[in-house]
């Protein structure tokens, strides 16, 4: 299946979802300047197509508990693709891991987790790494504070890059 093209409203229409996804049909209607109906129908293309993979609450941790958030870069010892799909399905089976990457550069893996404390952390760095014979080293930061947090995608932004016409609003 090709790739969906994407015009002006359709990433106006994924950047205001991005923001709110509880915002009525009529709303969406009246800031991308089409009907309901044809919102209604652009969302369930972009839905149906995988552009829009789901639609999620976002919880703060601290107020569940997990206050912490810290930045690991994994470097594994053997980089086979059994090695690193084993090690990818143990990271996302992990309940406290938030976000995983394959990368390159300095180490294999980073991850983003979050945790209690620093001894809920311990554990979660046991169960993902020490006991890992594949892991060979990995460095932490603590989150000081935090800046800011998003998975947002610019698709607005992506479509002017794109030769596309800018957004509107």
């Amino acid at each position: 299946m090709g790739r969906l093209e994407l015009d002006t409203k359709d990433r106006q229409l994924l950047d205001l979802l991005q923001r709110d996804a509880r915002q009525s049909l009529e709303t969406l209607a009246g800031e991308v300047a089409l009907s309901a109906p044809a919102v209604q129908r652009r969302i369930k293309r972009l839905r149906e197509a995988r552009v829009i993979e789901r639609e999620v609450a976002v919880v703060d941790p601290a107020a569940v508990g997990l206050p912490m958030t810290f930045v690991v870069i994994v470097e594994l010892e053997r980089e086979s693709a059994d090695q690193i799909d084993a090690f990818r399905r143990k990271v996302i089976a992990e309940p406290q891991v938030q976000q995983g990457y394959y990368v390159t550069g300095e180490g294999d893996f980073v991850i983003v987790a979050v945790a209690r404390d620093m001894d809920d952390f311990e554990a979660v760095t046991r169960k993902l790494f020490f006991d890992d014979p594949n892991v060979r080293r990995f460095r932490t930061s603590v989150a000081m504070g935090k800046a800011f947090r998003s998975l947002n995608v610019p698709a607005g932004y992506a479509g002017t890059i794109a030769g596309q016409d800018p957004p509107h609003g």
